[in-house]
């Protein structure tokens, strides 16, 4: 049962049209800056095992994985076919928009680790997506939200839109929360410019992270 936290105001964007068609052109750029990218791909490193199924929900044609580690599978999902088929780190992807359909197409309990990175402020029903993750999600598994302070303002929700870097924290944590995600794990942070714009101060896009872990069952005493 999908238990509702935004009102409809909360769920309203300024863009309302059709976003496959916002999103029907590829965009092979990088939405985040190298110093962003490197602190996801270190926290990638320190928290997924080899051994571990990963969703790349809301990806593109990069995913952020460590090059010299590989996974049991890495599935992919997005807006744009094109990108994801050229992501080589996916084996395997389809396309979905989680607007208007969030049944994800995966079994129970089949997925170790959930990433999101730079996609949640663009969810109006977060809270049918939070549940269907920890449907699909194995006792223990994880999801990753990762994100900075930039978005595609038309199309984020007013919930997103309102909101300064830690009510973007506490919203996706109160979600997951709602959902039966555990207490989720928060984590903002500056970054450091690459460089010597870096050694003399210069700062990179900051880095927020909220990181649930799906619990084990009860067991009826």
């Amino acid at each position: 049962m999908v238990v509702q936290v935004l009102s409809d105001n909360e769920r309203y964007k300024l863009d309302g049209s059709d976003d496959a068609l916002f999103y029907s052109d590829p965009r092979f750029v990088q939405h985040l800056d190298e110093a962003f990218r490197d602190r996801l791909t270190r926290l990638y490193r320190e928290r997924i095992p080899s051994c571990a199924v990963v969703l790349d929900l809301m990806s593109s044609w990069v995913s952020h994985l460590p090059e010299d580690q590989r996974y049991e599978q890495v599935i992919g999902h997005g807006l744009n076919a094109q990108e994801l088929q050229a992501n080589p780190r996916l084996d395997r992807h389809w396309v979905q928009n989680l607007n208007t359909n969030q049944t994800l197409p995966l079994e129970d309990d089949s997925v170790d680790y959930t990433l999101i990175v730079a996609g949640w402020q663009y969810l109006q029903q977060p809270e049918a997506v939070a549940a269907e993750l920890l449907r699909i999600t194995r006792p223990k598994g994880q999801v990753i939200c990762a994100f900075s302070n930039r978005m595609f303002f038309t199309k984020a929700p007013q919930i997103w839109t309102d909101g300064d870097d830690g009510d973007h924290l506490r919203y996706v944590a109160q979600v997951l929360m709602a959902q039966g995600w555990s207490k989720p794990e928060l984590i903002a942070e500056e970054t450091q410019r690459p460089g010597p714009l870096g050694w003399i101060g210069g700062k990179g896009d900051p880095f927020f992270a909220v990181i649930a872990a799906k619990p084990l069952p009860s067991v009826a005493l």
